[in-house]
């Protein structure tokens, strides 16, 4: 019965037969109603016997054609620096920065000279599991690890240096690939929004402050803080109500920079609440006038960055920028951060008033699809954690619901 497996036969009486097979990681799917020759199958036996051949057949094919390539024999230091020299010129600056860190301060000493070839899975699960458990790294700095392997991995494969089979057992086939250890219950990688309470504490807090403009902007548009600081004034489009994001400010060679933001869908248009608009066109009446009341004190104290075409621009044409031309970058909110910390007691970070931003307006009921282009997500998936984030805002819902019934 076993050998029947995979055998049919048709309206007309002829037989036919299929069958999917795996070779060097190479899938094979084939169904055929015909020998080796073109000649129709009659018999069962005729349709098993051709199966079987058509089976050697495909096995030999893609034998033949391994045995073809010669994989070069390379140390993981040379996998990686052919990486840094031909494979991420498309990559941001800070994704540089970030990896290159991850090589020269973990990985570069204890996988540099080992033959990227002689490397298990089991071995880099182990490395790992030692980083996250006894070193007490965390989970997100622990899967940079992860994300590094897979690209000296992928970057090995794609110049011969790694067999398809290999690749497939490392980074492909879900049973036996690399992957992160098991999360810890301590471990928090929920999404933190502030209550209603506690808004009303930091809407007081930056009411009338150097930092209110940035914080509305995080509290009300969802924005991160690198987009913005990066953010000018010529993006502001007050008649439609909406800024337009495509730079962020970002630290690059111990200098201020606008760059284009991470991601493609980073870019976008975010529609501004009544209270922002009307926030923003006060704060730029109030910037035509400092250009005259301060016009001598501005000239002295701007400071001029790099745009995303390379041209010097004014820290005037910021947003955040102080009445007196000082530029505001991300660090403008360390003292903040530290004061509300000691004042109520709260563990506030910019980026919460992000997470904050989403909940809310995922507990409003808004689609999906246009929340996930108001955050500039890649993936819906990261917009629907916003969904199922519990709040005590979204718990109040539920029991009002509840008694409702």
């Amino acid at each position: 019965m076993s050998n029947s497996k995979g055998i049919f036969q048709q309206k007309d009486g002829t037989w036919g037969y299929r069958f999917v097979i795996t070779v060097k990681g190479q899938r094979i799917d084939k169904r055929k109603t015909t020998d080796e020759n073109g000649k129709k199958l009659l018999t069962e036996k005729q349709a098993l016997k051709a199966k079987e051949k058509a089976i050697k057949a495909a096995r030999k094919k893609v034998e033949d054609s391994e045995g073809i390539v010669v994989l070069q024999k390379k140390t993981v230091r040379e996998v990686y620096e052919e990486f840094c020299e031909n494979g991420r010129r498309d990559r941001a600056y800070q994704t540089k920065r970030k990896q290159d860190s991850l090589w020269e301060n973990h990985l570069k000493d204890r996988y540099g000279s080992r033959n990227v070839n002689s490397i298990s899975v089991a071995e880099i699960n182990d490395y790992l599991a030692e980083l996250y458990y006894k070193n007490g790294l965390s989970y997100r700095y622990t899967e940079s690890f992860l994300k590094m392997f897979y690209l000296i991995f992928g970057q090995a494969y794609s110049r011969n240096y790694l067999d398809l089979a290999t690749y497939n057992k490392l980074c492909k086939n879900k049973d036996t690939r690399i992957h992160m250890p098991k999360l810890k219950d301590e471990d928090d990688m929920d999404i933190v929004a502030f209550s209603r309470d506690e808004l009303e504490a930091l809407d007081e807090y930056f009411e009338g402050t150097n930092a209110e403009t940035a914080y509305l902007l995080g509290r009300y548009c969802g924005l991160r803080i690198n987009e913005c600081y990066g953010l000018k004034w010529d993006h502001i489009h007050f008649e439609e109500g909406f800024i337009d994001i495509d730079r962020q400010m970002m630290y690059q060679d111990c200098l201020i920079k606008l760059v284009p933001v991470k991601t493609r869908n980073g870019r976008r248009q975010v529609y501004l609440c009544q209270k922002m608009k009307d926030h923003l066109e006060k704060k730029y009446v109030q910037k035509q006038e400092d250009e005259r009341k301060w016009a001598a004190v501005r000239a002295q104290k701007q400071r001029f960055i790099t745009d995303l075409d390379g041209t010097l621009i004014s820290s005037t044409e910021m947003v955040n920028c102080l009445p007196n031309g000082t530029l505001q970058t991300v660090n403008s909110f360390k003292y903040p951060s530290r004061e509300i910390r000691k004042i109520y007691g709260m563990d506030f970070k910019y980026h919460y008033l992000r997470h904050t931003y989403g909940t809310m307006m995922a507990e409003l009921n808004t689609p999906q699809h246009l929340l996930c282009n108001q955050m500039g997500h890649g993936n819906i998936h990261v917009t629907q954690l916003y969904y199922l984030a519990v709040t005590k805002t979204g718990i109040d819902i539920l029991q009002d619901n509840l008694n409702k019934l």
